[in-house]
């Protein structure tokens, strides 16, 4: 086990917390990021994975379309991945003695961080760059890229809007730590830290996690945002985000939330029939970059947002409906782009949106969504404020 104290001196609260890394029965990493005693003054873990795991296979494979250069991983083996199990048998759950083995092989935990048992990204055994059928037009590689599975909690009946902000400011610490780990591996271009709550979003477990893809290239949506900020830059010499927070505060009108460091907005081209954006007020490139004043305000701030967001919808008797929802932390890709002038990179922001577009009622991506990327909106950024003021002004709301 290798064992570290993450710097507390990054925090203005002094938040500590203790990372030790173990691994896992088939040499999968696992990272315990501990905020409690006695673990947090490193006392050292115990528990071993005992499972009889089959080693990693080799990479997934890549292909990239011709039409729009875009990547497209192809894994396989996630067809078998773990569906929907029962309670008893939950794989993100700590492992009970005498129980049934998780991934966590601890009777308990704070914040977890492991390697995907069924990755779409896999760093081994990459293997040499091809071409389907011989033919140029189909270039294939390793996806040698990176997938963590990352457990908020050892709870499994909670969610992340039900954590304590000290809980909440320890996942800030475990994103942070992998975006920068993740970011030093050979190959790795764009990290993106996220969660996707609901069975509407297509969750398989239902304990409260999200993701960290580490990919071997700049996805599609964030080469669309470096392509912009770039223009904005080269047009204005300012940055493009910063741009729009300014706008938007200046507005107010679709302002949902607001601190000293961050500001959270319903976007005034809003794609999804729920949609808020949290942006910093500096100019940070990814999450490693944040100061500790920072991490502590979007401990409270973030956690205020998912709660005003689970109050969204109510069902028939008025009782608040838990939203599904995707959550993703967009920041700027590493690699070539960091050599040049940072200011001209796009600046570090969450996007959270919901497919959920009425009590009961999901949106569907039909033809002009899903086959052309024209997003036709089913209702107003406005709209969508006005309902998010109105929960937070409501009785028991914190």
């Amino acid at each position: 086990m290798s064992t570290h104290h993450l710097d507390p001196a990054t925090s203005l609260t002094g938040h500590r917390v203790h990372r030790s890394r173990v691994r896992l029965a088939d040499g999968r990493d696992l990272f315990y990021f501990d905020d409690t005693e006695p673990w947090v003054s490193g006392a050292v873990r115990d528990g071993e994975d005992t499972r009889d795991l089959p080693p990693l296979g080799p990479s997934a494979r890549m292909r990239r379309d011709p039409l729009t250069g875009e990547w497209v991983p192809l894994a396989s083996h996630r067809m078998n991945r773990t569906h929907l199990p029962p309670r008893e048998a939950c794989p993100l759950c700590p492992t009970q003695p005498g129980g049934h083995p998780s991934e966590v092989p601890a009777a308990d935990y704070d914040v977890v961080v492991f390697e995907n048992r069924f990755p779409s990204l896999n760093p081994r055994d990459p293997g040499p760059d091809s071409l389907v059928d011989g033919e140029g037009l189909w270039p294939e590689r390793a996806a040698a890229g990176r997938c963590e599975v990352v457990c908020f909690t050892s709870d499994h009946e909670s969610t992340f809007a039900e954590l304590p902000v000290a809980r909440v400011r320890t996942v800030v610490e475990a994103w942070a730590d992998r975006t920068a780990e993740l970011s030093r591996l050979p190959h790795v271009r764009s990290v993106f830290c996220f969660e996707n709550r609901g069975r509407e979003i297509g969750v398989t477990l239902t304990h409260p996690h999200g993701q960290v893809y580490a990919y071997p290239y700049v996805p599609p949506r964030s080469a669309q945002h470096v392509a912009r900020a770039a223009e904005h830059h080269a047009a204005t010499g300012r940055d493009l985000l910063g741009d729009v927070l300014a706008a938007e505060r200046r507005s107010a009108r679709r302002v949902v939330l607001s601190g000293e460091h961050w500001t959270a907005f319903v976007p005034a081209a809003a794609r999804w029939p729920v949609e808020v954006h949290l942006v910093p007020h500096r100019h940070v490139l990814d999450l490693s970059g944040l100061g500790g004043a920072e991490r502590d305000e979007l401990a409270v701030l973030y956690r205020r947002l998912l709660r005003l967001l689970d109050g969204f919808f109510v069902d028939d008797d008025g009782g608040p409906i838990t939203l599904p929802y995707i959550a993703g932390w967009f920041a700027a890709p590493f690699g070539p782009e960091r050599e040049g002038d940072p200011a001209t990179l796009p600046r570090l922001h969450l996007q959270v949106f919901s497919v959920l577009r009425a009590a009961g009622k999901l949106k569907y991506l039909a033809g002009s969504e899903s086959g052309q990327g024209a997003w036709v909106s089913d209702t107003t950024p406005e709209r969508i404020a006005d309902r998010l003021a109105e929960v937070a002004g409501q009785d028991g709301y914190a």
